[in-house]
């Protein structure tokens, strides 16, 4: 927000100096980033008139010319300036003036040729950055006055960098509210005016956008003069305020947005078709805006239309045809609101930031438009005549945000601010900001201004008296109180220390973005329940991640493009899940999800490996990571939470993005938690990946739940080991096989070790053959060779039974 000091000096008194009221906004939360004094040192520069100039003599690029500067003499002065001519009135700085940059005016001969000052351009002023030519005053300027007097100097430029949640500052009458609470002063509104109707001119508005557009006024002003020159106050205030004067009309919309906060646009009535309809864009649709480009539209974005054609991108900008030129001698003046959500992230997708969309991407006061559009009508008719038509409304006032009354209590912003702040001061604090206070035993009732979008709750009052009561008022203290440690559940595996683990198994942490591309997770087949951005930063950051692992990949491809073969990362971190979801299958017990609900977070562990199994020596082969290379380091996590009997892999329902052959469903007490596998083929060269890529994500939470270790004497009784070979259906799993043999062992076996597999010569076709070792302990007494035998041939038996097993001799 950039704007004149003297400007807001009109609107509220201030006594302090500039330096005090910079210092002031920013302790107040305005913070200043930029202060441009203007027109400081302009004694001995005055307005003058060229009223001859020749061609220099020795000097193509320079004239000759004769000033008159109120002196009677007309002043001799060399100019370079391309625009120097007769007839313009421009600054002249006399001979003895200082300009700024520590400049001195001094008589001189340039070429030869006497000069006795200079006439000079806005920027040798110090009051603006151009220097294409010399700063040309309007006809009307009095000759031989001092500039600084003619053009309202000095003044200064400042620029705020306002936080998103103080939009009521982007305008000059709600920046001097806070300038007014914080110096004790009074703001001077500008008068309320209601202009005099004396045209019938009228024209039909259509509310189609229903939440998004809940307001939209207009209005016809007929004959207007279109070369109408928009006066020096004006367009100097626009100037100091970062904006170029282009024409009375577009002038006084701009003058209005910067005043009153409301942007406003102006139709060329004559290109206009039939109503004003505010509808949504159809998919395809196109307009031609100002600035020639073609907006490509989309039902997400509001049309500002007639019956014919497309006029504007709401919020945003205006269309092309339908702008004013200068030959429009009708306009149609527009002034709305629209809701932030249906114009948030708009102009970014067109490529465009504009003062409009940065004021409702934030919110507009929704009392403003009426009160916008009697202004700028008052200030068009003056400056460029006409006939106005009767202000038109179309509004649905239940879509209307309406302020509510915020409760504070002065207990608790005398605890929060560790000071007491007067009842009579809190309430003039209020009352300065525009707020409605009614006293209440424990505090005050407090109802905010439309303006104020950020006054939600007790805390954001006690803020606004920390900020007017001032920061500096408020004595430093040291936070005085017992802390508790917190206790680490032994039934819960430290995210520390799982972090350490992998690292610790040669895997490298890496910390990716929550927002991906949604082309991204279509390549991978996440198409339902996605949470999408309102306002995304970009569109490659537009949807809350799914999974880990399109991100994880990314990076590891990334690493890849950069000759890093041997790829193994991991990240510990949340994924994100639509609430409907929630609504088919309610996921949390006792949970009715409804319609608002936050999406559903989910801690997980996802790893993504490549390239060589270990890293490169000389005392093993190399070979490639494979599956059972990961699955090793599953085993190992499964080992640490000591209950790895609750865990299973299954070759069912894996994702499409798993390869069907090398790919497992993990499970844990048979729900399932996690995938792990080499990618699917076709991803993989959707990705442009190799074919060695295994991935593994997991449900935190499980991982990281453990039995809590209890101590246990040393047995005194020896292990017992039997080997046996079991024939077994090639799809039987080892996760079934071994879960028969412990339920049916059940405290005898302490352990079961696969140490063989086989199928081939000797193995029926669809059978294999397995080897697993048996190890037996009884805790009370030695377990004999007939007891070792019973229990083989019970796991035997049951195996037979369940698995459809015979023992190999």
């Amino acid at each position: 927000m950039k704007f004149s000091e003297n400007w807001l000096r009109e609107l509220v008194d201030v006594q302090a100096d500039r330096a005090e009221l910079a210092h002031a906004l920013t302790m107040a939360g305005l913070e200043v980033e930029e202060l441009t004094p203007l027109g400081d040192n302009l004694a001995g520069v005055v307005v003058a008139e060229i009223i001859a100039a020749e061609k220099h003599p020795e000097a193509d690029r320079l004239q000759v010319c004769k000033v008159d500067a109120g002196q009677g003499e007309p002043l001799q002065i060399v100019c370079g300036a391309p625009n120097a001519r007769v007839g313009i009135k421009v600054p002249l700085a006399m001979v003895g003036a200082k300009l700024p940059g520590d400049i001195s005016i001094k008589a001189a001969k340039l070429r030869g040729v006497e000069s006795s000052g200079m006439l000079c351009s806005a920027k040798e002023l110090g009051i603006d950055a151009d220097a294409s030519g010399l700063l040309e005053l309007p006809l009307d300027a009095p000759v031989g006055q001092p500039l600084a007097d003619y053009l309202g100097l000095p003044d200064a430029s400042f620029e705020l960098k306002l936080t998103p949640n103080r939009p009521d500052c982007l305008g000059l009458v709600g920046l001097a509210h806070d300038v007014a609470a914080l110096f004790g002063s009074a703001v001077k509104v500008p008068a309320q005016l209601s202009v005099p109707v004396t045209s019938a001119a009228r024209r039909g508005i259509r509310l189609e956008a229903g939440k998004d557009t809940p307001r939209y006024l207009g209005r016809i002003i007929e004959g207007i003069d279109p070369a109408a020159r928009t006066p020096l106050w004006l367009a100097e205030r626009l100037r100091r305020a970062g904006l170029r004067p282009i024409s009375a009309v577009v002038d006084v919309t701009n003058y209005v947005m910067l005043e009153l906060g409301q942007p406003m646009h102006a139709f060329d009535n004559d290109t206009l078709e039939g109503d004003i309809v505010v509808r949504h864009a159809r998919a395809g649709e196109t307009l031609k805006i100002l600035d020639g480009s073609e907006a490509k539209l989309d039902p997400g974005f509001v049309l500002i239309a007639d019956e014919a054609k497309g006029l504007a991108v709401a919020g945003v900008m205006g269309g092309h045809d339908s702008r004013v030129t200068d030959a429009t001698g009708n306009i149609f003046l527009e002034s709305a609101h629209f809701a932030p959500a249906a114009i948030m992230g708009r102009a970014r997708k067109l490529g465009l930031h504009t003062d409009a969309s940065h004021r409702f991407e934030r919110g507009v006061d929704p009392e403003l438009p009426r009160r916008a559009l009697e202004r700028a009508s008052e200030l068009l008719l003056a400056i460029a005549g006409g006939k106005a038509g009767p202000v038109l409304v179309a509004e649905n006032l239940a879509d209307l945000p309406t302020p509510a009354a915020v409760t504070l209590r002065r207990a608790r912003l005398q605890r929060v601010l560790g000071v007491g702040v007067a009842d009579a001061e809190v309430a003039r604090i209020f009352t300065a900001l525009g707020m409605q206070v009614v006293a209440v035993a424990d505090g005050w009732q407090v109802t905010a201004p439309s303006s104020r979008f950020d006054i939600e709750r007790e805390e954001d009052l006690i803020e606004e008296v920390a900020r007017i009561f001032g920061y500096d008022n408020i004595p430093t203290a040291t936070p005085a109180g017992a802390l508790t440690l917190a206790v680490e559940p032994e039934a819960r595996i430290n995210e520390l220390a799982l972090r350490e683990q992998l690292a610790a198994r040669g895997y490298h942490e890496a910390v990716n973005l929550s927002f991906v591309a949604a082309e991204l997770l279509a390549s991978w087949g996440f198409r339902e329940n996605l949470v999408s951005l309102a306002n995304p930063l970009s569109a490659d950051l537009a949807v809350m991640r799914p999974s880990l692992l399109p991100g994880l990949i990314e990076a590891l491809r990334h690493n890849r493009a950069r000759q890093q073969e041997r790829v193994r990362l991991f990240e510990v971190a949340r994924v994100f899940e639509s609430c409907e979801s929630l609504r088919k299958e309610p996921a949390i017990p006792g949970r009715t999800p409804e319609q608002g609900d936050p999406p559903l977070e989910t801690p997980s562990l996802a790893i993504v490996a490549c390239g060589s199994a270990r890293a490169e020596q000389w005392g093993e082969p190399s070979r490639v990571l494979d599956f059972h290379d990961l699955k090793g380091d599953l085993d190992a996590l499964i080992a640490w939470g000591g209950e790895p009997q609750r865990w299973s892999v299954h070759a069912d329902g894996l994702p499409g993005w798993l390869h069907p052959g090398r790919g497992a469903r993990v499970a844990r007490d048979g729900e399932t938690v996690g995938y792990l596998g080499a990618l699917h083929p076709q991803l993989a060269k959707t990705l442009d990946l190799g074919a060695d890529v295994h991935v593994l994500e997991l449900a935190l939470e499980p991982v990281l739940q453990r039995r809590v270790p209890q101590a246990r004497a040393v047995p005194r009784f020896p292990l017992v080991r039997r080997d046996i070979a079991i024939d077994v259906p090639e799809t039987a799993a080892w996760s079934q096989i071994g879960q028969v043999v412990r339920s049916t062992l059940g405290e005898r076996l302490k352990e079961l070790r696969l140490f063989d597999r086989y199928s081939g010569k000797g193995v029926e076709a669809g059978r294999k053959s397995l080897a697993m070792g048996l190890i037996l302990q009884d805790a009370s007494r030695t377990l004999t060779d007939d007891d070792a035998d019973r229990c083989v041939r019970e796991a035997i038996a049951a195996l037979e039974q369940t698995c459809k097993a015979k023992l190999r001799g």
